[in-house]
């Protein structure tokens, strides 16, 4: 007995260090726009952006690849970031009035972003340097606006909300009272460069100039300006002037539109010699900074950064007629609402040049020291208006490249009066629409619910909310087309059925001009138009699959014509036929009773004096009591119910699955579609694929060969075909372009099915069962997201393949081919994130993405050998070449407590504490 336990000893640690060598889970770039931003910061001497977040988060970019992130430990907004002037660290104010500290420190090369200090209280106590006649006069209320002197940073002014202003010189007491007139209450105060004059601005939407003279204090400012005058105006919230030599400076505010009109717009105005803009934003604005060319950063102006709630807008001041431009990182996720993504690693270069597009970019702080990826990866994105966008998602950047639209098929909903607010010639205010950012819909049926590209061939099929599946080919030229339907009824001749859901979209009849780009040149219209579920694409054999609620079918796109039709549904399945908008009716309808309810509560527990929050508290501590009795992970394999056929939904085709393997014999391969339900059903047709010379002639045929019913009912969540070497299947044409080995086509094929609750391999062509790893029956999760990955280790060569789950639990799995054990597991999101498990989308080589939030992308690895991640250097601006002595005597915050310039004895022992300063040795 000893002896083959130690043999099995052995042999689990080789099979750990395997894992070692191909598994590692990290969480490695956030894509996409900071949910709930809250304050922005500049530095001009290191070039860097930061954004602070409602969530306590704070984010640095630079030079496209120069990230990074840190998190307060209070679960408090931040409400300001500030860069110390031409030094490496930065302040952070949040709402609970705590200061923090951050620096950016090398290790090893690399800058990473960490917190330093104690957490300073902030209390300024403005009130000592108020003229002793004016206290008690009136409230001062808070400290609205601090700003140095450009001149002399020993010269502060302090505008209080009540409109006071006050200049405090640190090195002359008392301080002078600039303005002991409040005009109006104060909102915000610039400090001109010439250090003699200082704008301030009101929250009756006026602006005043003010001179500061040493004098007296000044009753009245210099000149007065109501921009939008005449009628009640809101405030102007930030106002800025920057000197340019191209004539009169640029002045720049936020606000001031007229009350009545133009209350709800988000606008910030840019004045400059004739030109006037008002740039209307699609968000409230949280805060704007110009970047100003030339040494010190004080010549012309070149870029207005401005950070909307939902967008980063930066528009090019240098450029005739101002022109917005296109940011490489920062971007909107979610300018219309993600319904779906799909993911295509190793694009080849032809397809990539056609759609790829990136400009200049002013922000260029730090050094990008990431190795170039190895590859490129496109990451596509559906979204509610019916647009897909592509985006390249081989490095750090989600750099937008396309975006393609498919909402000029159809006859829409779309207001035609929707233009009409982009600004007319001498409109006053003088609007300008800018930003991306539009969560509205023309029509909800537009949402695109599935993609597949095709990469080697260019072919792209896209579906949507009203049973529309659009076939498309890349084309260089604009082209005027008609797109014809062919309406495919899945119902196909069942009884007693009755569509309750929304109407089709209808197809313009006439030719329509499609842009350079992905064009439609077909159309498969689903009858019901319930939602696509699933599509597969077989470029090869030029067919596409599609399935809905109520079943599925396949359409040859070569011919045009659609080839055959099962029908899923259940006789007893009526929730199939409501459609998604009804149901939306029904959910509105019980959330109504449930709020009811909760307000009968409510007024009875008024009645018996207890406190409503303390009955709630109560209520909650009791149903998730129950639910985590329901949860308990039992350590004897629980009982799984079977579900019952009559269940809603059973005949909802979860996947599709094109295989060229053994179905009717083991001597013949042959083209088949494999389709699985939520239903626990699988259903294999054997397809007659013409040869190419009689392709475009001769039918394609189908008939059905196989079908499986899985024993508990489980939902079809994955299908995969096995080749004789326990490989799965290549692509379509990924053997023909030479970049996969072709399939093993001796030795027996084996098909994995993945439900739910388990994975079930069996052999083909006779289907019979053959091992099988069980997943709810031992740990109470639910598969919900499968994908095939190839891992391989840093140093070896060779690829194994794997499959990569992730369940309900959130929880990642990896689980080998084709012995279908469990390898590893890593917790990744929160199960109480329902969306964000719902959003996940593998990629072929163990990386995946999920949205954390709508407008951001998590991008993780269960891969050692492809780990996407942003390396960067961001060097001192003064210090560079300094001596050792006199860093640490002006910078003993960096270094442990009681750190001496002797205790850096050697040069080689600064290169190695303090690589990032480059430092010398004295």
């Amino acid at each position: 007995g000893t002896m083959k336990r130690f043999r099995r000893h052995g042999h689990e640690s080789q099979r750990d260090k395997h894992k070692q060598d191909l598994y590692q889970f990290n969480k490695t770039v956030e894509h996409g726009f900071p949910h709930q931003p809250s304050a922005l910061g500049f530095s001009p001497s290191l070039q860097l952006l930061a954004i602070g977040t409602r969530l306590g988060a704070i984010k640095l970019y630079g030079t496209p690849g120069v990230e990074f992130m840190g998190l307060h430990d209070e679960n408090a907004a931040v409400t300001q970031v500030h860069f110390l002037p031409k030094q490496v660290e930065m302040v952070t104010l949040l709402d609970d009035n705590s200061l923090h500290m951050w620096t950016l420190r090398a290790h090893n090369g690399i800058s990473e972003l960490l917190e330093i200090g104690p957490h300073l209280n902030l209390i300024l106590s403005c009130l000592k340097i108020i003229p002793e006649d004016y206290v008690g006069r009136r409230n001062l209320e808070c400290v609205e606006a601090l700003h140095e002197n450009p001149l002399n940073p020993r010269q502060v002014l302090i505008g209080y909300s009540r409109g006071l202003m006050v200049l405090w010189d640190l090195d002359r007491q008392p301080c002078n009272c600039l303005s002991l007139c409040p005009v109006q209450q104060l909102e915000s105060v610039w400090w001109m460069e010439d250090g003699v004059n200082i704008l301030s601005s009101h929250s009756d939407g006026s602006y005043c100039q003010w001179t500061v003279t040493g004098e007296d204090p000044q009753t009245e400012p210099e000149n007065q300006e109501m921009p939008y005058g005449a009628f009640p105006c809101k405030a102007i919230s930030k106002i800025i002037q920057v000197p340019s030599k191209q004539g009169p400076p640029f002045l720049i505010f936020s606000g001031g539109m007229p009350r009545a009109s133009y209350g709800d717009r988000h606008c910030i105005s840019v004045i400059h010699s004739k030109t006037h803009e008002a740039l209307d934003f699609t968000s409230r604005i949280i805060d704007f900074f110009v970047i100003r060319e030339g040494e010190n950063h004080r010549g012309e102006p070149s870029a207005l950064v401005v950070l909307v709630e939902e967008e980063l807008v930066v528009v090019d001041l240098q450029s005739e007629g101002w022109p917005v431009i296109q940011t490489p990182y920062l971007v909107p996720l979610h300018c219309s609402a993600i319904t779906c993504s799909h993911h295509v690693s190793s694009i080849p270069l032809k397809l990539w040049e056609r759609v790829q597009a990136a400009g200049p970019w002013p922000i260029i702080g730090g050094q990008n020291l990431a190795p170039d990826p190895p590859q490129r990866d496109l990451l596509l994105t559906g979204h509610e208006d019916g647009t897909v966008r592509f985006w390249d998602a081989s490095g750090v950047c989600l750099y937008p490249m396309y975006k393609l639209s498919t909402a000029g098929v159809f006859l829409t909903d779309a207001d035609p009066n929707d233009n009409m607010n982009q600004g007319s010639e001498g409109e006053w205010p003088p609007f300008r629409k800018v930003g991306c950012f539009d969560p509205y819909s023309d029509d909800p049926r537009l949402g695109i619910q599935k993609i597949h590209l095709c990469k080697y061939s260019g072919y792209l099929t896209v579906a949507g909310t009203a049973g529309q599946i659009l076939i498309m080919e890349l084309n260089d030229e604009a082209a005027e087309q008609m797109v014809e339907a062919t309406v495919v009824d899945l119902l196909h001749g069942q009884e007693g059925f009755r569509w309750k859901g929304q109407a089709r979209l209808d197809v313009r009849e006439e030719p329509v001009l499609f842009p350079p780009g992905f064009q439609p040149f077909a159309l498969v219209q689903c009858q019901p138009p319930a939602v696509v579920t699933a599509i597969a694409l077989h470029s090869e054999w030029k067919l596409v699959a599609f399935g809905t609620s109520h079943g599925f079918g396949f359409y040859d796109y070569h011919q045009k014509n659609n080839i055959m039709v099962k029908c899923t549904l259940n006789p007893s399945d009526q929730m199939a036929m409501e459609g998604p908008l009804s149901r939306v009716k029904s959910i509105k309808k019980s959330l109504r009773q449930s709020f009811r309810r909760i307000r009968r509560s409510r007024v009875s527990m008024r009645k018996h004096h207890t406190t409503n929050a303390a009955k709630l508290q109560e209520i909650n501590a009791r149903l998730e009591a129950e639910a985590l009795q329901e949860m308990e992970l039992a350590p004897v394999q629980r009982k799984i119910e079977a579900r019952s056929s009559d269940d809603s939904f059973t005949g909802l085709v979860r996947t599709l699955y094109f295989a060229d393997t053994f179905v009717s014999d083991s001597s013949h391969s042959t083209p088949s579609l494999w389709a699985g339900t939520n239903g626990g059903a699988v259903f294999a047709y054997v397809l007659r694929v013409p040869s190419l010379e009689r392709r475009a002639e001769d039918p394609v045929v189908a008939h059905a060969a196989k079908e499986i019913q899985l024993m508990h009912r489980a939902p079809v969540v994955g299908l995969v075909v096995l080749d004789g070497k326990g490989a799965p299947l290549p692509e379509p044409l990924e053997v023909a372009h030479d970049l996969s080995r072709s399939p093993e086509m001796h030795g027996s094929h084996h098909l994995l099915v993945v439900s739910e609750e388990q994975f079930k391999l069996f052999t083909l062509p006779k289907v019979s069962s053959k091992s099988k790893l069980k997943l709810t029956a031992v740990d109470g999760s639910r598969v919900r997201r499968v994908g095939v990955a190839w891992f391989g280790s840093r140093t070896d060569e060779q690829l194994e393949s794997s499959l990569v789950v992730l369940t309900n639990q959130g929880e990642l799995h990896v689980i080998s081919l084709p012995s279908i054990k469990m390898m590893v597991h890593y917790p990744c999101i929160r199960r109480e994130d329902v969306s964000g498990i719902a959003s996940c989308v593998f990629t072929k080589y163990g990386q995946g993405f999920y949205l954390m939030s709508p407008s951001e992308f998590e991008r993780f690895s269960l891969s050692t050998r492809w780990v996407v991640e942003p390396r960067c250097l961001v060097e001192h601006p003064v210090l560079k070449n300094a001596c050792s002595k006199c860093f640490v005597e002006c910078f003993p915050m960096l270094f442990p407590e009681g750190t001496h310039a002797k205790d850096l004895q050697t040069q080689s022992v600064i290169d190695e504490t303090m690589p990032h300063y480059n430092l010398k040795f004295c």
